[in-house]
């Protein structure tokens, strides 16, 4: 079989990787001495390897982060009250799996973006479903939807995936008609069983990364029952005019358990 016949075959079967590298890998099997097992899995591996390469950088496009972050970057001697093994714990599975929630409460520029996207990064890694939205964009997309059509069309990515990272809670004032959206997306995601949601709200800063488990209503016809999870606070330095020092400002000094009762983003878990 000729070359060119060889990459026709591997561009019909999609096989990109290995019409790429198959060439080389044929030289390498000849000076290694390779049996045909040992490299064809060789090949196989390659194209493994890119596919899942390419398969994160889709869903990394898709999350529509603002910025790369991540929790090693975070500079974690700037903010003692918040504790790296603690929000260490949000980046694994069992946050997803045994329905978390994660609520980050602090003024602007304390890093609660970079948290919550630091740990919607590591859940794309483990390969799941986010998105990154502010609460601005969605208002905005809500507005403007003219139609029942398009509105559907706004809100159900925000429904459908895994995790859900809505920035910026309460940074600005809405229009009344998105508070109805946003509660559609909140209640959406609790009948279908979800995955995560991170809220910032600003100046009093909530951020949230929030899951639940689908369960049964408290009674018939009643509301669901709350999602349990953490709120951390992150303090605000200001400076003492006076005194030329500073003192602290914090909503609050440690982690504490938040028994939920608050219109969050609930998670999605697949059936």
């Amino acid at each position: 079989m000729t070359r060119e016949r060889v990459e026709q075959q591997l561009t019909v079967l999609k096989l990109g990787r290995i019409r790429q590298v198959y060439a080389a890998w044929i030289e390498q099997a000849g000076a290694q001495q390779l049996g045909y097992g040992d490299f064809l899995e060789q090949l196989l591996n390659e194209e493994v390897v890119a596919r899942q390469e390419n398969q994160l950088r889709r869903r990394m496009t898709a999350a529509g982060f603002p910025y790369a972050a991540t929790l090693e970057q975070f500079d974690f001697t700037l903010r003692p009250e918040l504790k790296r093994p603690v929000l260490s714990r949000y980046c694994e599975r069992a946050f997803v799996e045994q329905a978390g929630a994660l609520v980050l409460v602090g003024a602007s520029g304390l890093g609660k973006t970079h948290l919550a996207i630091a740990v919607g990064t590591r859940m794309v890694q483990l390969g799941y479903s986010v998105r990154f939205v502010t609460e601005q964009a969605v208002a905005n997309a809500v507005l403007a939807a003219e139609t029942r059509l398009a509105r559907a069309r706004v809100l159900e990515p925000l429904v459908r995936c895994q995790v859900l990272i809505l920035d910026e809670l309460g940074y600005l004032p809405l229009d009344a008609a998105v508070g109805p959206a946003l509660y559609e997306i909140v209640a959406g995601r609790y009948e279908r069983g979800g995955d995560g949601g991170d809220v910032e709200q600003e100046p009093g800063d909530v951020g949230r990364v929030s899951g639940r488990r689908q369960r049964a209503d408290d009674g018939a016809g009643g509301p669901p029952a709350a999602p349990r999870g953490s709120v951390l606070f992150a303090r605000h330095v200001i400076p003492n005019a006076r005194q030329g020092g500073g003192r602290e400002r914090a909503a609050g000094a440690a982690a504490r358990h938040w028994p939920g009762g608050s219109a969050g983003v609930t998670r999605r878990r697949d059936c």
